[in-house]
């Protein structure tokens, strides 16, 4: 029996953790069955959202030589 947190927050018994391989940031799914009862199983690793800066990788062109970075700091 689990108690359940004012979080909403449950703790899972360790012989059933063991079980599903469940740890710490494990991903676990709760599944109703049709006749009532709640089915709890290891969920695999959602796709990772990409990272906010992969979709502008290699967007950005050649740039500026080193040069012409040197006259535009100087104020050329």
């Amino acid at each position: 029996m689990s108690v359940v947190t004012i979080k909403g927050q449950v703790t899972i018994r360790k012989s059933v953790r063991d079980a599903l391989s469940i740890g710490p940031g494990s991903f676990v799914d709760f599944i109703m069955d049709p006749d009532g009862r709640i089915v709890l199983r290891k969920a695999g690793v959602p796709n990772p959202a990409p990272h906010r800066f992969d979709r502008l990788r290699g967007k950005a062109g050649p740039g500026l030589g080193t040069g012409e970075v040197m006259a535009l700091m100087r104020g050329q």
